[in-house]
């Protein structure tokens, strides 16, 4: 079993960043990929980012050039460093883990508002 415990979350005012942090617990596990998702309200669930165990990352067409997802492998941390926030970035982020056994879990959410 992993623990995902995210952290960042806030309000910020159009323009602004914010980082969010996933980091990732449990016993016996490797982790292949780390990512990023969101939901806002009404709405489904849309993947923000990943990256790979071998560091290749993918973005969503809406945050490309604005969000970067990192990783730190010793930690199993996973990073997402968010600029120039727009309304429409307001959703619940939440952290995704895939182990190399091909096991998924989520974090618990974290709010991002981004006001105008």
């Amino acid at each position: 079993q992993v623990q995902l415990v995210e952290s960042g979350g806030g309000l910020v005012q159009v323009g602004g960043s914010l980082r969010l942090s996933c980091a990732a617990s449990g016993r016996d596990f490797s982790i292949n990929t780390m990512g990023w998702y969101r939901q806002a309200p009404g709405k489904q669930r849309d993947l923000v980012a990943t990256v790979r165990s071998g560091g290749s990352t993918s973005y969503a067409d809406s945050v490309k050039g604005r969000f970067t997802i990192s990783r730190d492998s010793a930690k199993n941390t996973v990073y997402l460093q968010m600029n120039s926030l727009k309304p429409e970035d307001t959703a619940v982020y939440y952290c995704l883990v895939v182990t190399t056994r091909f096991l998924t879990y989520w974090g618990q959410g974290t709010q991002v508002t981004v006001s105008s």
